[in-house]
């Protein structure tokens, strides 16, 4: 099998598109038709996602199921995240499961095997293509994910500089050299990745740099230029399609940039409310993945003239 970042290049040119939908289901949003049809709150989810995936599967490039979100729903809510990542690959999507996983260096084998592993242990894993992990513990808690992604051609995100406003408290404190620690951890991301660059010129150990931080992402991008940035925060935290080009390197790849409620939820949206009732909510998360899929690719060509 390819490398992870030469198949997520591969998508991208394919489908002309950077889009990431995160698949985060707020119970309270997901329409009342979905929701009174089934008995388990896991079997509305699933069934809210899979409308969601047939809506925009050839509009984006991967999906992002956050795992609290059906966590929370205990047995049901991870029967529903299993069967969420079986059918968005079964429709052709790379999935980027959204954990945030670490650990000492056994525990963390245990998450990479839980998320990247592959052959015997499917039936028991989730089998995703990709995995967001905490930098925290630096390269003991690291190793194992980098391996499985070695053994299994698979991907891991590597938070750097998140999107939520507290994150410079630590983040942006300085330390030895005066680097900042997210441009420290940068340098690792690249150190860490750099046995897994692929055919594309691009590791398969990405980073998470958030849309709300343009300024922070253009000194991070020069830090790690083989490496892919996946950037959240875009729509509903306040990122928009000029604050994401930083991200991209000058050949116009290096990164994806994930939006969840706002498409998720575009039927409630002003920009889309007049147009889909709540019962044609993947159509409008259809018109909201295709709306930011053209903003983000208009972007990328006004900076490359």
């Amino acid at each position: 099998m390819k490398n992870f970042a030469d198949r997520l290049i591969e998508e991208i040119r394919n489908k002309e598109s950077y889009v990431v939908c995160g698949l985060d289901p707020i119970w309270e949003s997901i329409p009342e038709g979905v929701k009174v049809r089934f008995k388990s709150k896991g079997a509305a989810i699933f069934a809210f996602n899979k409308a969601i995936i047939d809506a925009i599967h050839d509009v984006v490039v991967c999906v992002k199921p956050q795992l609290a979100y059906y966590e929370q729903y205990g047995i049901n809510g991870l029967i529903a995240f299993k069967a969420t990542v079986e059918y968005a690959r079964k429709k052709g999507l790379l999935v980027i499961a959204d954990g945030k996983r670490n650990d000492i260096g056994s525990t963390s084998l245990a998450y990479a095997k839980a998320y990247l592993s592959k052959g015997d242990a499917s039936d028991l894993a989730f089998d995703c293509d990709a995995l967001t992990v905490n930098p925290y513990l630096g390269w003991n808690g690291i190793q194992p994910f980098v391996e499985m992604c070695k053994q299994n051609s698979k991907g891991i995100f590597i938070l750097v500089k998140t999107s939520n406003p507290s994150s410079g408290e630590l983040q942006d404190l300085i330390v030895e050299g005066g680097r900042t620690i997210y441009e420290k951890v940068a340098e690792l991301v690249d150190k860490w990745g750099s046995d897994l660059v692929g055919d594309s010129g691009y590791s398969s150990v990405g980073a998470v740099v958030g849309a709300t931080y343009p300024e922070q992402a253009e000194r991070i991008r020069k830090i790690i230029p083989r490496s892919i940035i996946l950037v959240p925060g875009y729509g509903a935290q306040g990122g928009n399609a000029k604050s994401v080009v930083v991200n991209f390197n000058d050949d116009g790849l290096g990164a994806v940039v994930n939006a969840s409620r706002s498409i998720l939820y575009a039927y409630k949206s002003d920009r889309w409310s007049g147009a889909y009732d709540e019962d044609a909510y993947a159509d409008a998360a259809r018109a909201e993945a295709v709306y930011m899929r053209d903003e983000i690719n208009m972007e990328l060509e006004k900076r490359q003239k």
